[in-house]
């Protein structure tokens, strides 16, 4: 996909961009896939809001994605690629031998009438799921999984792949999107290839209203509230009163450990 700049009919379109979706070849989703997604608004069962900054958005479907590649040994033909609203990676119908049908994440360079199979002993080609033991070092892989038979976990929105550096005894020694370096377990299955879309993140909405259409509510920054409602409210001017920046509950929210206990998987952290 490339970018194209919006016409600058309004003040709000003047720096605004778009994706150019060539590789989308239809517009319908498989009516066996998909679901009603519901509209939560970041609120919990009570009514009360547990993620702030979500709400509105079009109404649209949830794609029934399979990341566990469960159709073992069977191998199956990309129909269409399809534009997803609930991701920004796009995604491929597969059709297998055996009739059966499933959305799976699309990587760069699969295109339609292409060939994909989830197998012990598949090629290591674009779009084909392998355990981690049976594809070779320095491929760049996708929707990785972090326990076996769990379905993929890292590696799964636009432009992201982990590499594939080593393998020692029972573990592959993988590098994260993060810079971070981790052991899994060779008997996790992985997908081959970088996922499409990458220039999505050079997207430019332009107006608020595109970001209220993707379910995205304005961001109020705490300087600007009362004390009551924030720890940064309040004061006769701009001030924090000298304090570190912390979220409306107190806690430390820049460069702060969020992670309780050590890891032995992890080799080297993204921050080290």
């Amino acid at each position: 996909m490339s970018i194209k700049r919006l016409s600058g009919t309004t003040p709000s379109r003047r720096f605004a961009s778009a994706l150019v979706k060539t590789e989308i070849t239809t517009n319908k989703p498989e009516k066996g896939l998909i679901r009603i997604l519901s509209k939560q608004s970041g609120r919990d069962n009570r009514g009360h809001v547990s993620m702030r900054h979500q709400g509105g958005r079009e109404k649209r479907f949830m794609r029934v994605i399979d990341w566990k590649r469960d159709k073992k040994n069977i191998k199956g033909v990309v129909v269409s690629i399809e534009y997803d609203p609930n991701r920004n990676v796009s995604i491929a119908l597969i059709v297998y031998k055996n009739g059966a049908k499933a959305y799976i994440l699309a990587p760069e360079g699969l295109i339609v009438d292409s060939e994909v199979l989830a197998s012990v002993d598949a090629e290591a080609k674009v779009g084909c799921c392998l355990p981690l033991a049976k594809i070779p070092v320095g491929f760049f892989v996708h929707n990785v999984e972090l326990t076996p038979g769990r379905g993929g976990k890292f590696a799964r929105s636009a432009g992201t792949s982990v590499q594939l550096m080593a393998k020692e005894g029972d573990f592959a020694i993988l590098k994260m999107p993060s810079s971070e370096i981790r052991k899994i377990s060779l008997n996790c299955w992985a997908t081959i290839g970088v996922l499409s879309n990458a220039d999505h993140r050079n997207v430019i909405l332009g107006k608020a209203g595109r970001s209220r259409h993707l379910g995205v509510r304005p961001t109020v920054r705490g300087m600007a509230m009362n004390p009551v409602d924030h720890p940064h409210g309040g004061g006769e001017g701009r001030s924090k009163s000298g304090s570190h920046p912390v979220t409306p509950w107190g806690k430390c929210c820049k460069g702060m450990r969020t992670r309780k206990k050590k890891d032995f998987a992890i080799i080297r952290r993204r921050k080290s």
